[in-house]
């Protein structure tokens, strides 16, 4: 079989790298993929964004099934162009992606449907913001409506703060059409894990539940990212508790999506907060956690194709008690470049790789890298992410500190806490 993967960044390298063991596969292509990924796949001189071609290109080399799991393509609406050119592709189809296009979506459906979720507000005017954080006070979470590549959550601890914020996003419109609306949200005094499932409308599995970082910083402080940072499984999160946030949100958010007419096949993932032994949804996702799927996915036994081709399919009954997970611990730490979330160079020479690489229960996964006459240079903000596998938190921290150690570039930086 064929499998054509879309996006370029660490998820899908993790992806591409699952796929490369899996015993139904013949030939692996990427678009665009990055550096690493072309060490394991074919990298096709292709945009994502263009649907047109892909489809071309797939009904071209008889791809046998797509996998879309960067968010862009899935807001854009990639699973309807495939599925009306007659091509099998895995990922949910624009109107379940508008969970991630658009966050007031999300949080007025699980309003609406009663799934437990913060206390929030919607804003389109700077003024009317402003009013509204001078009343309520700080600290207060902004978040913007659309979809901004990781810089578009904003923790702010002050009113002054806030208000600073709201007039970047609504007034000076740092953040282009993904900021003509923010969310104003109560920030929930507890710990934050990320819950994944596969599901294709009917069956619902879930993946191994990770604890993700995502402050720039060393104990979550600085900018808010997509991620630098997670481990698998969380601590303390028993399968008694996994089949109440089951039954409290994933249940209800699909059920409320199947009410408004919208059945949503691929991935669902959920960023939770626990809350006096209470779970809530304070976001949801089209698509893997990145770079929670890289402390994942190295911990599965089953074939990743036979999962994704069941969920495509509508066939993931049939997995229902058949899916296997190591009984380990992994942990992810991801390496990025100076600036990261914000403005960052790239180009720069990257070393190690090969030497981390080599160390023990170890993996590299690329996300920001390309090649430049024949050197491996950082083109992103998220540059690497380190996975190592073991016995416990001590033992993978101490194998991906290691691993760390090995990997230089100029101005990079990564967390010195993960899994503390």
């Amino acid at each position: 079989m064929k499998v054509l993967v879309i996006g370029g960044g660490g998820r899908e390298h993790a992806i591409v790298w699952k796929l490369s063991q899996s015993r139904h596969i013949d030939k692996i292509y990427c678009c665009p993929g990055n550096a690493g990924i072309a060490e394991i796949a074919e990298c096709i001189n292709v945009t994502p964004n263009d649907i047109d071609a892909l489809i071309d290109f797939v009904k071209y080399e008889w791809i046998d099934l797509t996998i879309a799991s960067a968010e862009e393509p899935l807001i854009e609406g990639i699973v309807n162009s495939f599925e009306r050119g007659g091509c099998r592709i895995f990922g949910p189809n624009r109107a379940a992606a508008q969970i991630r296009a658009s966050r007031v979506f999300a949080k007025d459906l699980m309003k609406f449907y009663r799934v437990p979720t913060s206390e929030y507000k919607v804003f389109a005017s700077y003024l009317h913001a402003e009013d509204y954080v001078r009343l309520r006070g700080a600290p207060v979470l902004i978040k913007a409506d659309g979809h901004a590549e990781g810089n578009d959550t904003f923790l702010a601890s002050t009113v002054e703060e806030a208000i600073d914020t709201l007039r970047l996003i609504l007034n000076d419109r740092i953040l282009g059409e993904a900021g003509r609306q923010v969310i104003i949200e109560k920030v929930l005094e507890g710990h934050e894990i990320s819950f994944m499932v596969f599901t294709d409308g009917e069956t619902v599995i879930p993946l191994p539940v990770s604890k993700s970082y995502k402050g720039i910083f060393d104990g979550d402080k600085g900018p808010i990212t997509g991620g630098v940072g997670a481990y698998s499984p969380a601590f303390g999160i028993t399968k008694e508790f996994e089949s109440v946030i089951l039954g409290k949100i994933i249940g209800p958010v699909l059920k409320a999506l199947n009410s408004e007419g919208i059945q949503y096949r691929g991935v669902l993932a959920a960023d939770i907060v626990i809350e006096k032994d209470n779970p809530y949804a304070v976001g949801l996702d089209c698509t893997f956690g990145d770079p929670e799927i890289q402390a994942i996915l190295p911990r599965l036994r089953t074939d990743f194709m036979e999962i994704a081709l069941a969920t495509t399919d509508e066939k993931l009954s049939g997995l229902k008690n058949a899916i296997e997970w190591k009984q380990e611990t992994s942990l992810c730490i991801v390496i990025s470049s100076k600036g990261y979330p914000k403005t960052y160079q790239t180009g720069f020479p990257i070393s190690g790789i090969d030497k981390a690489n080599q160390l023990k229960d170890v993996t590299v996964f690329h996300a920001g890298t390309a090649y430049d006459n024949g050197d491996i240079v950082t083109s992103g903000g998220k540059v690497v992410s380190l996975t190592a596998t073991g016995v416990d938190i001590q033992d993978v921290r101490a194998k991906a500190y290691r691993a760390a150690a090995q990997i230089y570039f100029e101005g990079m930086h990564y967390r010195k806490d993960i899994g503390t």
